[in-house]
């Protein structure tokens, strides 16, 4: 019954994916809080395991998307380059810091996170584009706090690099694309820092490694991909406005719930 759960997660969390262009690691988190929530998983790492599973299921989403966005021509690889190294490092200083956190505090700053996109995206607030892409240390420095917020709240960073790129002038098809490729050193140095950080905990359930829980992994993966493409297929038949207000709506119902509940 339980996979079933898991798979109808991984079926919407594609779907949100693809319909609005943001990773679905803001739907999978707080799916993931509660239902471990239900099963009564122990508190101390409830919260943790939410998150480094839902990097790990991003990694599969991420190939997916490369690919696509690559065959477009949308990918500035020289760019992904000067990011990726620093996001890595932002990655794993950013699991470490979720690892040794107390779980109602990461819920808390997860709920408040989910209230600045709700708000981005219910007002349409997107950033002028005002200068030009940063030299060297300019994107060490963004890449390690992308990386770094990305981990802490098992997000793919689509909701941060988009918005910084654009910024830095790069048009949207390009800061996409590299978004998208971003993604992928994200979830995959978020994946196994995940299972590094846990390794070895007693107050982990059955069927985990690290801070990684198979069944969920397994469940979401399996159908998470298929309808991310539905989901993309969808968006160009919706008013993208009215979709956007609505996910807007859902994502501030869950912050508020987060940080009631917790802070």
């Amino acid at each position: 019954m339980l996979l079933v759960g898991y798979l109808l997660l991984g079926a919407v969390a594609g779907l949100t994916a693809g319909l609005f262009g943001v990773g679905g690691g803001l739907i999978i988190v707080p799916a993931l809080v509660f239902a471990f929530s239900f099963m009564d998983f122990p508190a101390t790492t409830l919260t943790q395991l939410a998150v480094g599973t839902s990097l790990a299921t991003i990694v599969f989403t991420s190939v997916s998307s490369v690919r696509a966005h690559h065959e477009y021509g949308n990918v500035d690889w020289r760019l992904f380059w000067k990011l990726a190294p620093a996001i890595a490092v932002g990655v794993v200083l950013g699991v470490h810091t979720a690892a040794g956190m107390a779980g109602q505090l990461l819920q808390g700053l997860f709920g408040c996170f989910a209230l600045l996109i709700a708000a981005q995206m219910g007002l349409g607030l997107k950033p002028k584009p005002s200068r030009v892409v940063p030299g060297r240390v300019g994107l060490t420095a963004a890449g390690g706090v992308i990386g770094y917020v990305s981990a802490l709240f098992g997000i793919g960073g689509g909701s941060l690099t988009v918005p910084f790129l654009s910024w830095s002038n790069v048009v949207m098809q390009k800061a996409v694309g590299v978004s998208a490729a971003c993604g992928l050193p994200i979830a995959i140095v978020g994946f196994a820092t995940n299972i590094w950080a846990g390794w070895g905990r007693e107050d982990l359930p059955a069927y985990s490694s690290g801070f990684v829980y198979w069944p969920a992994f397994l469940g979401v993966v399996l159908t998470s991909t298929l309808f991310a493409r539905f989901g993309a297929k969808l968006a160009q038949r919706l008013p993208e406005a009215h979709l956007k207000r609505v996910f807007a709506l859902f994502l501030a119902v869950v912050g508020v719930q987060f940080i009631y509940r917790n802070f």
